[in-house]
């Protein structure tokens, strides 16, 4: 179908497929670690915030399945997409790395060029798998100053955010990222903690991208129908044309009101736009916005800021239209408080609604201590 006879596709109608896809229109009958398969993995440099992403999605998470997945090391913490933290299955960081490989060295040099310029990369990243041989997790302080001899010139923090979001595969081990635990960052080699190394890139005899067509099926199942710049702006890489041009032939397409080409499987829901859309509260940084290059489905231009900030938001009819956070309950004789703070007025059914989700909420992040919600005045 050629770009002129492709159906257009309005923001309500973009809004409730994301929706859908996310898992965010009905709660899913998954279990977690597929729900973290289909999502492509939640961002989670924040490390609490994908428990209430997970809450938001599924009818029955329990936040210890979580954390046990991350101890038995079926999910990982790791620098993947956009060089951000996610937490993703350990089945997709040993095929997704090595495709991310270039994108994560260029970030960090993007930050570091300078200090970094008289330091041979694959050097530094045989110095630190030498240092790591011992199977001993360490902090990127610890591991910039062990190589810190060798390299004085750049200073530790270049040589340490290269080491570990840059040039060898690395993740983040447990405690971080257990629920309401706080501990901070020990780094392991991805094939010391899973057992085996990243899988190469296969060898592409066509130029096809194979891996990169696995990401494209995978994004748009879970964020489709979406133009190539929001695939860019979702994993960093520059857009995956081979890989786009070899799945055309299995996709549909659409355009959206201005006019941009949109990209879908042909299988995949696409509700219909009047379909009500529940209350969510999403967590800092949810995918579910900062996936998008065109966040208009889902968020107003006004409010893009909200989405970078790491404000928590509230979707009400399936749109931003809140942020909250939890006020602490005073020591002894309070308990916490779920406070959502309007970006626009709410009709009666919807305070209502908002009331009995951020009620479920709260005691969901206090384990049961607490129900209480409060409606602040507009921000």
């Amino acid at each position: 179908m050629s770009r002129t006879q492709a159906p257009v596709l309005d923001a309500r109608a973009l809004n409730r497929a994301t929706l859908a896809r996310q898992l965010l229109l009905d709660r899913a009958d998954l279990p977690a670690l597929d729900a973290v398969s289909h999502l492509c993995g939640l961002q989670a440099q924040e490390p609490q915030e994908p428990f209430t992403g997970l809450w938001s999605r599924l009818r029955t998470f329990q936040p210890g399945t979580l954390s046990e997945l991350l101890t038995g090391r079926h999910v990982v913490r790791t620098h993947l997409m956009r060089r951000t933290v996610h937490l993703v299955t350990a089945e997709d960081v040993l095929a997704w790395r090595a495709r991310h490989n270039a994108l994560l060295r260029q970030r960090v040099l993007g930050v570091y060029r300078r200090e970094l310029a008289g330091v041979d990369l694959d050097e530094l990243a045989a110095a630190g798998r030498a240092v790591l041989a011992d199977g001993e997790p360490r902090s990127m302080a610890e591991l910039a100053r062990a190589v810190a001899d060798r390299w004085p010139e750049p200073g530790t923090r270049p040589l340490g955010e290269m080491l570990v979001a840059g040039v060898l595969p690395m993740v983040q081990l447990p405690p971080r990222g257990v629920w309401r635990t706080k501990a901070g960052v020990r780094n392991a080699l991805v094939s010391s903690w899973l057992g085996r190394e990243v899988d190469p890139l296969p060898a592409e005899d066509d130029g096809s991208d194979p891996v990169g067509q696995e990401l494209v099926r995978r994004y748009l199942a879970a964020y489709g129908p979406a133009a190539t710049a929001d695939v860019r702006a979702w994993s960093g890489l520059a857009g995956l044309p081979r890989a786009v041009a070899a799945l055309r032939p299995e996709l549909v397409t659409f355009r959206d009101e201005r006019g941009r080409e949109l990209l879908d499987l042909s299988d995949a829901p696409r509700p219909d736009p009047e379909t009500p859309a529940p209350v969510r509260f999403l967590p800092a940084f949810d995918n579910a916005i900062l996936g998008y290059d065109d966040r208009t489905r889902i968020i107003d231009d006004a409010d893009r800021g909200l989405s970078v900030a790491g404000a928590r938001v509230v979707l009400v009819d399936g749109r931003v239209s809140a942020t909250w956070d939890v006020e602490a309950g005073a020591t002894g004789t309070g308990k916490d408080t779920v406070v959502v703070t309007p970006l626009r007025p709410f009709s009666r059914a919807e305070q209502e609604e908002l009331g009995e989700e951020g009620r479920e909420l709260a005691d969901f992040l206090s384990d049961g201590e607490s129900q209480a919600v409060r409606l602040a005045s507009p921000a």
